[in-house]
C-alpha cells in the first residue's frame, strides 16, 4: 500500500469505502437482473404478440444475453479510460450510466404505442447499461484493493461479491412481492416500469455519498511518480506484456462466471427441467443457497488472507465437486433434504469470494483495469451468452448436465489452484510495466 504499513489497520474512511463500493454493487446487480426476472412481461411489452410462447420467451431471453455481449465493449472503452485518467472518475460514469438508463427504460412507450421503434430503444438502452456494468464489477475489486491495507486485500474483495449476492437476495424478494401485488395484466399494461423505477432510485443513492470517495491511492501515487510515461497506450502495454496475466484473468473469470451464472440464476429453471419438487419449498432452497453462498464467499476471502490461495482454491474446488454430485444425486432420489443440501452446495460455490483478490494482483497497476476489464467481459460474454442455452438444451437429455458442467469448472479450479500454490512469488500490487 503506497505510504502505508504493511499491517496496518483499516481505517473509518477505508470502512466506508468498503461500504459504499459493496451498496453500489448490490445496487448494480439488481439493475442488471431486471431482465431475468421480468423476461416473460418484457417480452409481451415490447415485442409483437406471438402465439408460440417458446419464441416469446427466446425474445425476451436474447434481450437478457445482449446485456452479456455489450459488457466487452464498455470494459475496453471505460477501462482504458481508467488507467489513463483515474479510477474514480470511471466509478462515476458506470454508476450515471446505469442510473440514465434505468430511468430512460422506466418512460419508453411499449410496442402497443411506438411499434418496432419501442424494441429498438430498449435494446439500445439494454446495451449502454450493459456497458456501463462491463467495467464496473472489475473497477469495485480495483478500488477496493487500492484503498485497504494490504491485509485486508483479499477479505475486501470477498465483501464485494458477497454484495452481488445480496443484490440477487433483494431481486428474489422484489419481483416475488410484486408477482404477487399484481396481476400479469396490470404487469404487462404499467406494472414493468415499477422495477426500473426502483432501480432508478437506488442507482442515484451512491451519489450522495460521493464526495466522500478518493481516488486510488496507487493511481494517485503512479500519477506523481511517472506522469505521462505510464498513462500512454495501455493497450500496447497489456497486451506487449501481460499476455500471461490476460490468460490466467480469462480462466478466473471462467470460474466466477460459471458458478454465478449457472448455481445463482440458472439452477432453479434447470433442476425443474428434470424434477419435480414443491415449488415454494424449493424457492425457499434457492434464496437459502444464495445465503450459504454469501457466507462461503466471506469465508473462503478471510481464509485467503492467511493461507496460500492456491492451496484453498484446491481444497474449496474438490468440495465443490463433491458437493454438485451429492446435490443432483439427492434430487434423483427425491429431493427430502432440499434445504441442506441446497445450503451445503451454495456454501462451497463460495469460492468465487478469493478469487477476485488474486485477480487484481495479475496486472500492474497502469494497466489493471484494461486488463481485467478485457479477461473478464469477454469471457463473462461468453459464459454468460452461451451457457444458458447450451445447459437448458442440454438438461432436456442428461439430467446432470449442470453438475456435470460445476464438476468440469472445479477441475478446472483444481488445476488453477495448482499452479498458484507452485508459483514461487507473486507479483507485487503496486507494480509497473
Amino acid at each position: 500500500m503506497p505510504s502505508r504499513p504493511q499491517y496496518e489497520l483499516m481505517s473509518p474512511k477505508d470502512r466506508n469505502i468498503v461500504l459504499f463500493v459493496c451498496f453500489s454493487s448490490a445496487v448494480m446487480f439488481f439493475d442488471f437482473l431486471i431482465y431475468l426476472y421480468m423476461v416473460d412481461v418484457i417480452s409481451a411489452a415490447f415485442f409483437p404478440a406471438n402465439a408460440d410462447s417458446a419464441i416469446t420467451r427466446l425474445q425476451g431471453l436474447g434481450l437478457f444475453t445482449i446485456g452479456y455481449l455489450a459488457r466487452p465493449l464498455g470494459g475496453i472503452i471505460f477501462g482504458r479510460y481508467g488507467d489513463i485518467k483515474g479510477r474514480k472518475p470511471v466509478l462515476l460514469i458506470s454508476i450515471l450510466v446505469t442510473a440514465a438508463s434505468m430511468l430512460a427504460m422506466a418512460l419508453l412507450p411499449t410496442y402497443a404505442q411506438w411499434g418496432l421503434a419501442a424494441p429498438a430503444l430498449f435494446i439500445a438502452l439494454r446495451i449502454i447499461q450493459g456497458m456501463a456494468f462491463g467495467v464496473f464489477a472489475p473497477l469495485t475489486w480495483i478500488f477496493v484493493a487500492e484503498h485497504v491495507p494490504r491485509q485486508y486485500l483479499s477479505a475486501g474483495c470477498s465483501y464485494i461479491m458477497a454484495s452481488f449476492l445480496l443484490g440477487v437476495l433483494f431481486s428474489n424478494a422484489f419481483f416475488m412481492w410484486l408477482t404477487a401485488s399484481m396481476t400479469t395484466e396490470q404487469l404487462i399494461t404499467d406494472g414493468w416500469r415499477l422495477p426500473f423505477i426502483v432501480a432508478t432510485i437506488l442507482s442515484f443513492l451512491p451519489i450522495l455519498a460521493w464526495r466522500y470517495i478518493s481516488e486510488s491511492p496507487f493511481f494517485i501515487e503512479m500519477k506523481e511518480q511517472k506522469p505521462g510515461k505510464c498513462f500512454a497506450k495501455p493497450f500496447t502495454l497489456l497486451f506487449k506484456h501481460c499476455k500471461h496475466s490476460i490468460f490466467i484473468g480469462m480462466i478466473l473469470t471462467l470460474i466466477i462466471s460459471s458458478l454465478v451464472t449457472v448455481v445463482v440464476l440458472l439452477l432453479p429453471k434447470l433442476i425443474t427441467l428434470r424434477f419435480t419438487i414443491d415449488s415454494d419449498l424449493f424457492g425457499f432452497s434457492h434464496s437459502l443457497g444464495i445465503i450459504f453462498m454469501i457466507f462461503g464467499c466471506l469465508f473462503y476471502g478471510i481464509l485467503s488472507n492467511y493461507q496460500n490461495f492456491g492451496k484453498i482454491l484446491v481444497i474449496g474446488s474438490a468440495l465443490l465437486i463433491a458437493q454438485v454430485f451429492a446435490f443432483f444425486y439427492h434430487l434423483d432420489a427425491g429431493g427430502d433434504y432440499i434445504l441442506i443440501m441446497y445450503a451445503l452446495l451454495g456454501f462451497c460455490a463460495g469460492i468465487v469470494g478469493m478469487i477476485p483478490a488474486i485477480f487484481v494482483q495479475l496486472f500492474p497497476t497502469n494497466v489493471r483495469l484494461t486488463g481485467m476489464a478485457f479477461s473478464y467481459n469477454v469471457t463473462y460474454g461468453i459464459v454468460g451468452g452461451l451457457v444458458p442455452f447450451a445447459l437448458s438444451y442440454a438438461t432436456v437429455f442428461v439430467s446432470f448436465s449442470p453438475a456435470l458442467y460445476i464438476a468440469f469448472i472445479g477441475f478446472i479450479g483444481i488445476i488453477i489452484g495448482l499452479y498458484f500454490y507452485n508459483l514461487p512469488e507473486f507479483k507485487q500490487i503496486n507494480q509497473l510495466v
